[in-house]
Formats: C-alpha cells, sequence, structure tokens
C-alpha cells in the first residue's frame, strides 16, 4: 500500500548517496571544508578587489562582481548540508529544508545562465563597437541588468517552488545526498504535468540564452581576427568568460541527463561526481580564472594583499 504525503505533514526526507565510512569520515570532512573555504575566499577577494578599487567600477568588473555573489549562494546553499550529514552521519532533511535547498540552488543556476548572458553581451559591444561602449553600457544600464537578472530568476525558482510544493508525495527517499527539484517532482504520486511544462519552458528560454551567447561570440571573433588589439582584448576578457560558460552548461548537463535517464545501478563514486560538479567547480574556479587571467584584478588583489600584511607586520 502507498503511503500519501502532503506538504501539511512534517515531511523528512531520507537523503541516499552519500557513502562515507567511520574510518574516512574526518578525511572527507577536512577535504570537503577546505573546498567550501576556498571558494568562498576566492569569490569574497573578487568582490572586495572590484568594490574598493575606483579603477575597477566598470561594467565588465561589475557582471564579474555579480558572479561570485552568485558563487556564494552556490556554495552556501550546498556545503553547510552536505559537511552537517558528513559530521554527525546524518542524511535526512525536513520538508521545508529541501524546499529552500532546492530554491537557492536553482536560483544560482538560473542566475549564473542570465548573468553569463549579460557578460556575452557586454563583451560583445566592447569589441565589436568600442567606440560607443560608454554610450550603450553605462554604470546604470549595468546595475539594471543586474537587478533584472536577479529579479527575473527569483521569478523563475518561486513558480517553480509552488509547483513543486503542491505534490501530494507517495516516497520520502530521495535518490542524492542533496535535494534538487526533480528528485522531488518524481516521488509524487499524481500528475506533474504543470511541473514537466514549466522544466519545457524555462529549459527552452535559458537554451535561447545560450543562442545568443553564441552568435555574440561568433561576431567577437570576427571583430578580434582584424586586429593585434582585439586578439589580445579576446584573449583576456572573453576567453575567461568562454571557460566559465562551458565549465558551467557541461556541468549542468551532465546532473540534468543523469538525474532524467541514469541508472541508480551505476557506480557510485561516478553518480555523485555528476551530481555535484556543476555545484563544485564553477564558484571554485570563476573567481581563479578571472583573477589569473585579468591583469587589473590580479594586480589590484595583490597590492592590497601585500598592504594587508606590511600593516600586519
Amino acid at each position: 500500500m502507498t503511503t500519501l504525503f502532503n506538504s501539511s505533514q512534517e515531511i523528512v526526507f531520507v537523503l541516499h548517496g552519500l557513502n562515507v565510512t567511520q574510518t574516512n569520515r574526518h578525511i572527507y570532512f577536512v577535504f570537503i571544508l577546505v573546498l567550501y573555504l576556498f571558494t568562498i575566499f576566492w569569490n569574497l577577494t573578487l568582490i572586495f578587489t572590484i568594490f574598493l578599487e575606483k579603477m575597477l567600477h566598470d561594467p565588465m568588473y561589475f557582471f564579474l562582481c555579480n558572479l561570485c555573489i552568485n558563487g556564494i549562494i552556490c556554495a552556501s546553499s550546498f556545503y553547510p548540508k552536505i559537511l552537517n550529514d558528513i559530521l554527525f552521519d546524518s542524511h535526512v532533511i525536513t520538508y521545508i529544508g529541501c524546499l529552500t535547498q532546492i530554491f537557492f540552488i536553482y536560483l544560482y543556476i538560473y542566475c549564473e545562465f542570465t548573468n553569463l548572458t549579460v557578460m556575452a553581451y557586454d563583451r560583445y559591444v566592447a569589441i565589436c563597437k568600442p567606440l560607443h561602449y560608454h554610450c550603450i553600457m553605462t554604470i546604470r544600464k549595468a546595475w539594471s541588468l543586474i537587478l533584472l537578472t536577479w529579479l527575473f530568476s527569483l521569478l523563475e525558482m518561486t513558480i517553480g517552488i509552488v509547483l513543486t510544493a503542491r505534490l501530494p508525495l507517495c516516497s520520502v527517499d530521495i535518490d542524492k545526498f542533496y535535494c534538487s527539484n526533480w528528485a522531488v517532482v518524481k516521488l509524487s504520486c499524481v500528475d506533474t504535468t504543470p511541473n514537466n511544462l514549466y522544466g519545457f519552458i524555462f529549459t527552452s528560454y535559458h537554451f535561447s540564452q545560450m543562442i545568443l551567447i553564441l552568435i555574440s561570440y561568433v561576431n567577437i571573433i570576427k571583430a578580434s581576427l582584424r586586429s593585434q588589439a582585439g586578439r589580445r582584448k579576446f584573449m583576456q576578457t572573453c576567453l575567461p568568460h568562454l571557460i566559465t560558460l562551458t565549465n558551467f552548461v557541461i556541468s549542468l548537463l551532465f546532473d540534468v541527463m543523469y538525474a532524467r535517464y541514469g541508472s541508480n545501478t551505476s557506480l557510485l563514486a561516478l553518480r555523485n561526481i555528476m551530481a555535484v560538479e556543476f555545484l563544485v567547480v564553477p564558484p571554485l574556479l570563476n573567481p581563479i580564472i578571472y583573477g589569473m587571467n585579468l591583469s587589473q584584478i590580479r594586480n589590484r588583489a595583490r597590492k592590497m594583499f601585500y598592504c594587508k600584511v606590511s600593516a600586519l607586520s
């Protein structure tokens, strides 16, 4: 007999997939904690470097700062829960806690896609229309685009959470060690057509963003090949964006395809890697890629670090 749960009950989900023994628990905990701290450190370093240096108050750097803030949201919605589960051998999460984690993880996904699209537009204007860049991409317009990025991402995620929260559930076993929207929807024993339609509409929307990014970069590459200065500008500002975009899309695609079509009988380690790559790799690598490649950020961050060290000594 199937047990029917609804959101008015105190539902506690059981998370599966985190296979940590007593002997290696502390090793996993330390390793994941270091990853979390490094992610927060690198993102905060870029945020403070950009905001404290007036020379970096430029639309491109504001969009990068927004990318780092989004990375901190992602890390903070994922790492604390898994660290708690490893340390206390707890593999459960409340219904409200699960929906909250879903909200912030998917807010990160939607905001990342939209922000990367805005960054591609910014680079297109900077390289293809350099003489008109400061007229088209003003500071005010940059802040407006950042605000719209967050507002639309919040709207997307609010709709998704409302559609998921309405579903009565027939099980509480989630086949991941964190909450995802599709993992909860699969537990429903009623028709999920509205949820599938929601997924199709917003997947199509973000796919159209990918098309716009590709069109932008076709034009950027054409413009960059015309001069040595254009090629240098492309390598310094556009290549990090392409690496960031490729890394995020491939990581997310792995998770989406595996969640819907993967087999639960496959290797556990492979399942776990594919499930968390888009949550771990982009937030950690994004600030490192941009910090290493953009000389202005690198030099300013180094100057700030040396000033702090000198003040302490």
